[in-house]
Protein backbone atom coordinates (compact mmCIF):
# COMPACT_ATOMS: atom_id res chain seq x y z
CA UNK A 1 0.00 0.00 0.00
CA UNK A 2 1.34 3.34 -0.96
CA UNK A 3 2.35 5.43 1.97
CA UNK A 4 2.54 4.93 6.14
CA UNK A 5 -0.06 5.72 8.47
CA UNK A 6 0.47 7.99 11.35
CA UNK A 7 1.53 6.20 14.03
CA UNK A 8 -0.82 8.09 16.49
CA UNK A 9 -3.53 6.95 14.24
CA UNK A 10 -2.76 3.97 14.38
CA UNK A 11 -2.63 3.81 18.25
CA UNK A 12 -5.56 5.74 18.86
CA UNK A 13 -7.60 2.97 16.79
CA UNK A 14 -6.05 0.46 18.68
CA UNK A 15 -7.44 1.85 21.93
CA UNK A 16 -11.09 2.39 20.32
CA UNK A 17 -10.85 -1.50 19.74
CA UNK A 18 -9.60 -2.39 23.22
CA UNK A 19 -12.51 -0.69 24.76
CA UNK A 20 -14.80 -3.04 22.91
CA UNK A 21 -12.91 -5.99 23.46
CA UNK A 22 -11.54 -5.26 27.66
CA UNK A 23 -14.81 -3.44 28.74
CA UNK A 24 -17.89 -4.46 29.15
CA UNK A 25 -20.93 -3.06 27.15
CA UNK A 26 -22.95 -0.78 27.22
CA UNK A 27 -19.92 0.40 25.30
CA UNK A 28 -19.35 4.53 25.05
CA UNK A 29 -18.16 3.93 21.32
CA UNK A 30 -18.52 0.81 19.52
CA UNK A 31 -16.30 0.68 16.70
CA UNK A 32 -15.66 -3.26 15.13
CA UNK A 33 -13.80 -1.65 12.30
CA UNK A 34 -11.18 -0.35 14.67
CA UNK A 35 -8.61 -3.43 14.90
CA UNK A 36 -9.14 -5.23 11.54
CA UNK A 37 -8.68 -1.65 9.68
CA UNK A 38 -5.43 -1.80 11.88
CA UNK A 39 -4.56 -4.93 10.87
CA UNK A 40 -2.09 -7.80 12.24
CA UNK A 41 -0.23 -5.54 13.91
CA UNK A 42 -2.98 -4.09 16.57
CA UNK A 43 -1.78 -6.67 19.06
CA UNK A 44 1.88 -5.67 19.14
CA UNK A 45 0.51 -2.18 19.62
CA UNK A 46 -1.18 -2.98 22.63
CA UNK A 47 1.05 -4.82 24.31
CA UNK A 48 3.25 -1.96 24.06
CA UNK A 49 0.62 0.51 25.58
CA UNK A 50 -0.12 -1.92 28.39
CA UNK A 51 3.07 -2.12 29.28
CA UNK A 52 3.86 1.49 28.86
CA UNK A 53 0.36 2.80 31.45
CA UNK A 54 -0.99 1.15 34.43
CA UNK A 55 -4.41 -0.78 34.02
CA UNK A 56 -6.29 2.37 35.62
CA UNK A 57 -4.57 4.67 33.06
CA UNK A 58 -5.08 2.41 30.43
CA UNK A 59 -8.75 2.30 30.99
CA UNK A 60 -9.35 6.28 30.92
CA UNK A 61 -7.17 6.71 27.88
CA UNK A 62 -9.66 4.07 26.26
CA UNK A 63 -12.85 5.66 27.84
CA UNK A 64 -11.18 9.44 26.71
CA UNK A 65 -10.41 8.08 23.10
CA UNK A 66 -14.76 6.38 23.03
CA UNK A 67 -15.97 9.24 24.67
CA UNK A 68 -14.67 12.51 22.31
CA UNK A 69 -15.95 10.05 19.36
CA UNK A 70 -19.48 9.35 21.15
CA UNK A 71 -19.68 13.64 21.63
CA UNK A 72 -18.95 14.57 18.11
CA UNK A 73 -21.23 12.50 17.01
CA UNK A 74 -24.11 12.89 19.98
CA UNK A 75 -23.43 16.58 18.54
CA UNK A 76 -24.09 15.61 14.82
CA UNK A 77 -27.30 14.06 15.61
CA UNK A 78 -28.65 16.53 17.15
CA UNK A 79 -28.23 19.11 14.70
CA UNK A 80 -29.43 19.71 11.25
CA UNK A 81 -26.04 19.14 8.79
CA UNK A 82 -25.40 18.99 5.23
CA UNK A 83 -21.85 17.75 5.10
CA UNK A 84 -19.43 16.23 8.09
CA UNK A 85 -16.02 16.91 8.01
CA UNK A 86 -13.12 14.65 9.93
CA UNK A 87 -10.54 17.27 10.50
CA UNK A 88 -7.20 14.58 10.93
CA UNK A 89 -9.25 11.54 10.23
CA UNK A 90 -6.80 8.97 11.21
CA UNK A 91 -8.22 5.73 11.46
CA UNK A 92 -11.94 6.66 12.07
CA UNK A 93 -14.63 4.51 10.16
CA UNK A 94 -17.49 6.64 10.35
CA UNK A 95 -18.41 6.64 7.14
CA UNK A 96 -18.65 2.39 7.60
CA UNK A 97 -20.11 2.69 10.70
CA UNK A 98 -22.77 4.82 9.70
CA UNK A 99 -23.79 4.16 6.14
CA UNK A 100 -27.54 4.98 7.62
CA UNK A 101 -26.54 9.26 7.34
CA UNK A 102 -24.89 8.72 3.85
CA UNK A 103 -26.92 10.36 1.39
CA UNK A 104 -28.45 13.15 3.54
CA UNK A 105 -25.05 13.47 4.94
CA UNK A 106 -21.81 14.18 2.80
CA UNK A 107 -18.80 12.97 4.84
CA UNK A 108 -15.02 14.66 4.24
CA UNK A 109 -11.93 13.20 5.25
CA UNK A 110 -9.59 15.53 5.94
CA UNK A 111 -5.59 14.29 6.67
CA UNK A 112 -2.12 14.16 5.51
CA UNK A 113 -1.59 12.28 2.12
CA UNK A 114 0.58 9.41 3.10
CA UNK A 115 -1.94 8.56 5.83
CA UNK A 116 -4.61 8.71 4.31
CA UNK A 117 -2.97 6.82 1.03
CA UNK A 118 -2.64 3.83 3.75
CA UNK A 119 -5.97 4.21 4.76
CA UNK A 120 -7.83 4.28 1.20
CA UNK A 121 -5.83 1.48 0.08
CA UNK A 122 -6.04 -1.17 3.52
CA UNK A 123 -10.10 -0.11 2.81
CA UNK A 124 -9.97 -1.99 -0.52
CA UNK A 125 -7.82 -4.75 1.00
CA UNK A 126 -10.75 -5.05 3.49
CA UNK A 127 -13.55 -4.72 0.71
CA UNK A 128 -14.90 -1.75 2.36
CA UNK A 129 -17.62 -0.15 -0.29
CA UNK A 130 -17.17 3.24 -1.66
CA UNK A 131 -19.63 6.01 -1.56
CA UNK A 132 -20.15 9.14 -3.99
CA UNK A 133 -21.30 10.69 -0.31
CA UNK A 134 -17.59 9.73 1.03
CA UNK A 135 -15.07 12.34 -0.09
CA UNK A 136 -11.13 12.42 1.11
CA UNK A 137 -9.45 15.15 1.35
CA UNK A 138 -5.67 14.81 1.35
CA UNK A 139 -4.46 17.90 2.71
CA UNK A 140 -0.64 18.86 3.71
CA UNK A 141 -0.67 21.87 5.42
CA UNK A 142 2.92 22.41 4.75
CA UNK A 143 1.77 23.21 1.23
CA UNK A 144 -1.74 24.20 1.31
CA UNK A 145 -4.33 25.07 3.31
CA UNK A 146 -7.37 23.65 4.61
CA UNK A 147 -9.81 25.77 2.42
CA UNK A 148 -8.01 25.04 -0.85
CA UNK A 149 -7.81 21.67 -0.01
CA UNK A 150 -11.72 21.53 0.65
CA UNK A 151 -12.31 23.34 -2.25
CA UNK A 152 -10.76 20.60 -4.33
CA UNK A 153 -12.39 17.99 -2.98
CA UNK A 154 -15.91 19.54 -3.84
CA UNK A 155 -16.80 21.10 -0.08
CA UNK A 156 -19.92 23.40 -0.37
CA UNK A 157 -18.90 26.98 1.64
CA UNK A 158 -23.12 27.38 1.66
CA UNK A 159 -24.09 24.48 3.56
CA UNK A 160 -24.70 23.75 7.38
CA UNK A 161 -21.47 21.61 8.38
CA UNK A 162 -20.06 19.72 11.36
CA UNK A 163 -16.66 19.21 11.59
CA UNK A 164 -14.68 16.88 14.00
CA UNK A 165 -11.44 17.83 14.89
CA UNK A 166 -10.47 15.28 17.45
CA UNK A 167 -7.01 14.62 18.65
CA UNK A 168 -5.20 17.14 16.35
CA UNK A 169 -5.18 20.42 18.34
CA UNK A 170 -2.36 19.12 21.12
CA UNK A 171 -0.15 18.67 18.10
CA UNK A 172 -0.40 22.22 16.76
CA UNK A 173 1.08 25.56 17.65
CA UNK A 174 -2.06 28.22 19.09
CA UNK A 175 -1.60 30.25 15.47
CA UNK A 176 -2.39 26.92 13.39
CA UNK A 177 -5.10 26.17 15.84
CA UNK A 178 -6.66 29.49 15.25
CA UNK A 179 -5.97 29.80 11.58
CA UNK A 180 -8.34 26.22 11.36
CA UNK A 181 -11.00 28.42 13.32
CA UNK A 182 -11.24 31.10 11.38
CA UNK A 183 -11.26 28.68 8.16
CA UNK A 184 -14.37 26.84 10.01
CA UNK A 185 -15.97 30.40 10.94
CA UNK A 186 -16.54 31.59 7.60
CA UNK A 187 -18.79 28.51 6.85
CA UNK A 188 -22.40 29.36 6.76
CA UNK A 189 -24.51 29.91 9.89
CA UNK A 190 -25.21 27.05 12.55
CA UNK A 191 -22.54 25.49 11.03
CA UNK A 192 -20.15 23.90 14.12
CA UNK A 193 -16.73 22.53 15.00
CA UNK A 194 -16.28 20.03 18.08
CA UNK A 195 -12.42 20.12 18.65
CA UNK A 196 -10.39 18.13 21.63
CA UNK A 197 -7.56 20.57 23.61
CA UNK A 198 -5.09 19.28 25.98
CA UNK A 199 -5.29 20.93 29.29
CA UNK A 200 -2.78 22.94 30.62
CA UNK A 201 -1.05 20.99 33.64
CA UNK A 202 -2.85 23.08 36.37
CA UNK A 203 -5.58 22.03 35.25
CA UNK A 204 -4.44 18.02 34.92
CA UNK A 205 -4.97 15.89 37.96
CA UNK A 206 -2.40 13.45 38.84
CA UNK A 207 -2.92 10.70 36.34
CA UNK A 208 -3.47 12.63 33.60
CA UNK A 209 0.23 14.50 33.99
CA UNK A 210 1.53 11.29 34.26
CA UNK A 211 0.38 10.29 30.85
CA UNK A 212 1.00 14.00 29.65
CA UNK A 213 4.50 13.02 30.69
CA UNK A 214 5.09 9.35 29.66
CA UNK A 215 3.13 10.30 26.05
CA UNK A 216 5.34 13.46 25.09
CA UNK A 217 8.66 11.30 25.27
CA UNK A 218 6.91 8.65 23.47
CA UNK A 219 5.21 11.55 20.81
CA UNK A 220 8.45 13.66 20.37
CA UNK A 221 10.65 10.64 19.41
CA UNK A 222 8.03 9.30 16.37
CA UNK A 223 8.38 12.71 15.47
CA UNK A 224 4.71 14.18 16.18
CA UNK A 225 5.33 16.47 19.43
CA UNK A 226 3.04 17.84 21.17
CA UNK A 227 2.61 21.74 22.08
CA UNK A 228 1.98 23.36 25.29
CA UNK A 229 -2.00 22.98 26.82
CA UNK A 230 -4.24 25.74 27.58
CA UNK A 231 -6.75 26.57 30.28
CA UNK A 232 -10.26 26.11 29.69
CA UNK A 233 -10.68 30.02 30.02
CA UNK A 234 -7.71 30.58 27.08
CA UNK A 235 -9.83 28.25 24.69
CA UNK A 236 -12.64 30.19 25.23
CA UNK A 237 -11.22 33.05 24.55
CA UNK A 238 -9.53 31.76 21.18
CA UNK A 239 -12.63 30.86 19.74
CA UNK A 240 -14.55 33.98 20.81
CA UNK A 241 -11.26 35.64 18.73
CA UNK A 242 -11.68 33.64 16.22
CA UNK A 243 -15.35 34.39 15.18
CA UNK A 244 -17.34 31.57 16.77
CA UNK A 245 -19.61 30.90 19.55
CA UNK A 246 -19.09 28.64 22.50
CA UNK A 247 -22.45 26.30 22.49
CA UNK A 248 -21.04 23.72 24.78
CA UNK A 249 -17.83 23.05 27.03
CA UNK A 250 -18.56 20.15 28.91
CA UNK A 251 -16.04 19.09 31.77
CA UNK A 252 -15.03 15.72 32.84
CA UNK A 253 -17.79 15.36 34.84
CA UNK A 254 -20.63 16.15 32.40
CA UNK A 255 -18.72 13.49 30.13
CA UNK A 256 -19.06 10.88 32.97
CA UNK A 257 -23.19 12.35 33.50
CA UNK A 258 -23.69 11.91 30.12
CA UNK A 259 -22.05 9.06 28.90
CA UNK A 260 -20.77 6.81 31.75
CA UNK A 261 -23.97 7.34 34.45
CA UNK A 262 -25.22 3.40 34.12
CA UNK A 263 -21.97 1.88 34.19
CA UNK A 264 -21.31 -0.28 37.29
CA UNK A 265 -17.15 -0.66 36.46
CA UNK A 266 -16.31 3.07 37.69
CA UNK A 267 -14.90 3.27 33.97
CA UNK A 268 -14.56 7.15 33.18
CA UNK A 269 -12.53 9.38 30.96
CA UNK A 270 -9.56 11.40 32.23
CA UNK A 271 -8.69 14.90 32.97
CA UNK A 272 -5.65 15.28 30.18
CA UNK A 273 -7.92 17.52 27.50
CA UNK A 274 -11.56 18.93 27.53
CA UNK A 275 -13.95 18.98 24.65
CA UNK A 276 -15.65 21.89 23.14
CA UNK A 277 -18.57 22.56 20.81
CA UNK A 278 -18.70 26.30 18.76
CA UNK A 279 -20.67 27.00 16.21
CA UNK A 280 -20.89 29.98 13.30
CA UNK A 281 -22.85 32.89 14.99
Amino acid sequence: MEGSPSLTALMVAVQRGRHRLEDPPPWIMDDPFALVMVGPTWPDLAAASRSRYSDELGRQIRASIAARARYAEHRLDIGSFAQFVLLGAGLDSFAWRRPDLLGPLRVFEVDHPASQAWKRGRAVELGLPDSEHHVFAPVDFEVQSLRDGLDEAGFDWSRPTMFSWLGVVPYLTASAVEATLRTIATCRTGSEVVFEYGLDRDHMDDMAREFSTSFSLVATRVGEPLHGGWSPSEAEAAVTRCGLRVADHPAQHDLVDRYFADRSDGLEPWHASRLMAATVP
